[in-house]
């Protein structure tokens, strides 16, 4: 079975998962005033996940300068991802936690199998999501989507914050939504 394809202003699936701390993110629910930074992560057991994250959350106070909301997501329970958060030591950056894989391959990720011990001695969890970076518009259609099938060579945060800005100030739609006959 192959991901879902997502497509630009187009309606994303739904996202209600709950929060470390004890609330929910129900996407749409009370939207980031210009988009939504969905970062899906792969989990607790990933070292470059950490080091992305780490950067995403010296990041966060720039996305929220320009109305986005941000939130770090994967389907690690609880534990895992207050540890997760607590490894990149997380102030302002919000964490997600119990991704359901079935939501995730709404979103189009790719899930792995485990391959048992990772490189810094975290078992990974018998399946779980490679990352993902979505952006979506108040109005809940994507305006922005990047899914990887490994942990290596994600979007970089601060190239992300340079197309906001250049979206804003252009009013630059959503591309890739041509969907008729080739």
């Amino acid at each position: 079975m192959t991901p879902s394809t997502l497509m630009p202003r187009w309606p994303v699936p739904a996202l209600n998962v709950p929060l470390l701390g004890g609330e929910r993110f129900v996407l749409g629910a009370q939207p980031g005033e210009r988009f939504d930074l969905i970062v899906f992560y792969r989990g607790l057991h990933c070292p470059i996940c950490a080091k992305y994250l780490m950067e995403l959350e010296r990041l966060v106070p720039e996305f929220h300068q320009r109305g986005v909301q941000v939130l770090a997501l994967s389907s690690d329970g609880e534990e895992r991802a207050r540890a997760m958060a607590e490894k990149v030591q997380a102030k302002a950056l919000r964490f997600g936690h119990s991704l359901s894989l079935r939501s995730a391959r709404q979103w189009g990720l790719y899930i792995s199998t485990s391959r048992g011990k990772t490189s810094i001695g975290i078992d990974e969890p018998e399946l779980f999501s490679e990352p993902g970076v979505f952006i979506v518009r108040p109005d809940g259609t994507l305006y922005y989507g990047s899914t990887q099938t490994m942990p290596f060579a994600r979007p970089a945060f601060q190239d992300l914050l340079g197309a906001i800005d250049f979206a804003i100030a252009k009013d630059y739609p959503a591309r890739g939504e041509y969907t008729g006959s080739l």
